[in-house]
């Protein structure tokens, strides 16, 4: 089965600034380069705690990434739904409803604003507590209910990240996976290496290495080079 990225409006959701990029950056630069619009609702930023020299790496710092980013994939807007040192790594002391509400409506990005026909969101099995609560509440927020009257994207998924194995309870291998392009996984480690406060050395789950070995196994799955895994939670055909 194939799609035609040309066609579709995708609204991704990033727990924090650079999850988007490792979770379906070759995807984004695959579907912008066949003409699709790209919207990311970035869930929170603060300061953050790092290995660097100075030990942390500031908003401000990260929200400066977050513009070369933005610019090097040619998105079409993104957003800031919780900003603050308040939000930050603390999404789950944030009631469900308003995080689904902000999701659903009353975000500039909300899936009302938009009208999505792609969604994809991190995985409910990571160990961080900021993926998983948004996981839940964009589940919440795309609940099954009257097309007439509220927008359904055609399709739904979560995309993965290397570090999510890091559980008991993982999630089983990705049932959807879209071919890259060698020139698509090279857009995605750019985009990582602009994410300098998040990027690390091999070993880590965020170095080049892993990020192409990733690509590599999921290509391999597929029968091709390259590939970004998905996990479908709705395809209307």
């Amino acid at each position: 089965m194939t799609i035609d990225w040309s066609r579709e409006r995708l609204l991704i959701y990033a727990p924090h600034p650079d999850d988007e990029t490792l979770g379906c950056g070759g995807l984004m630069a695959k579907v912008k380069n066949a003409g699709a619009e790209i919207y990311v609702q970035f869930v929170t930023v603060g300061d953050t705690a790092d290995l660097s020299t100075k030990g942390y790496s500031t908003a401000d710092e990260r929200f400066a990434e977050i513009k070369k980013v933005a610019d090097h994939f040619r998105w079409d807007d993104w957003n800031v739904a919780f900003p603050g040192d308040e939000y930050h790594l603390k999404l789950d002391a944030i009631p469900r409803f308003e995080l689904s509400n902000a999701f659903e409506r009353h975000s500039p990005l909300s899936i009302a604003e938009i009208e999505p026909t792609v969604v994809l969101a991190p995985h409910r099995t990571s160990y961080n507590q900021d993926h998983q609560v948004t996981a839940e509440a964009v589940h919440t927020a795309l609940r099954p209910s009257d097309t007439r009257k509220r927008h359904h994207p055609r399709v739904v998924a979560a995309y993965e990240e290397a570090a999510d194995q890091w559980r008991y309870d993982a999630a089983p291998s990705p049932n959807l996976l879209v071919e890259l392009a060698e020139t698509d996984l090279d857009t995605k480690l750019a985009a990582m290496c602009m994410y300098g406060t998040q990027t690390h050395e091999h070993p880590h789950t965020r170095s080049e290495a892993t990020l192409r070995s990733l690509a590599v196994l999921r290509g391999m799955q597929g029968g091709v080079a390259l590939a970004e895994g998905f996990h479908t939670m709705r395809w209307l055909a």
